[in-house]
């Protein structure tokens, strides 16, 4: 093989492309807000346990590493920090924990978080899901519907309150 083909490298890797960014404002929870902090500290703390490891042949770790750090510090730094507890519940809105009941009477708690913070598992759910859009605006006792890819779900709104979680 002709040597003209060959890249003859120093070791270094090109940075990994960043990670794609929401185009949605950035709102967090103080408990959203800290998570991130959590898991950029948690990045900080394994890139130097990468970058002191004996043998560094394999600097792909590394490279995932900076890459999710550059991710959260601007997740971090594009933040929007609203207080939930500071909020009235007159009527639906970001951090608050809203009950619903469906057609059938069962009832279910959600809270509308960031889109860092949302897990479906406990019913967190982002500003931007079918969901939160339904019930953002309103008021107990209204009436929403959730457009779901099944059909559409008719919800009542039972309670708004400050999530104790």
């Amino acid at each position: 093989m002709s040597r003209a083909f060959v890249k003859e490298g120093d070791g270094t890797l090109d940075p990994l492309p960043d990670l794609p960014q929401s185009p949605h404002p950035n709102y967090v929870t103080p408990r959203g807000l800290a998570a991130l902090q959590t898991r950029l500290r948690n990045l900080q703390t394994s890139l130097i346990a990468l970058k002191s490891r004996p043998e560094r042949l394999d600097k792909l770790p590394e490279a995932a590493c900076e890459r999710d750090i550059r991710y959260f510090e601007s997740r971090l730094r594009s933040a929007i920090l609203i207080d939930p507890a500071t909020l009235p519940l007159s009527e639906v809105a970001f951090g608050l924990a809203i009950t619903v009941a469906d057609d059938h009477g069962q009832q279910t708690t959600y809270q509308i978080t960031g889109e860092d913070e949302a897990d479906a598992r406990l019913h967190r759910i982002a500003p931007q899901s079918p969901l939160a859009r339904a019930l953002i605006g309103a008021q107990v006792g209204d009436e929403v519907i959730w457009r779901k890819p099944s059909g559409p779900v008719s919800l009542e709104i039972v309670q708004i309150s400050h999530s104790n979680q």
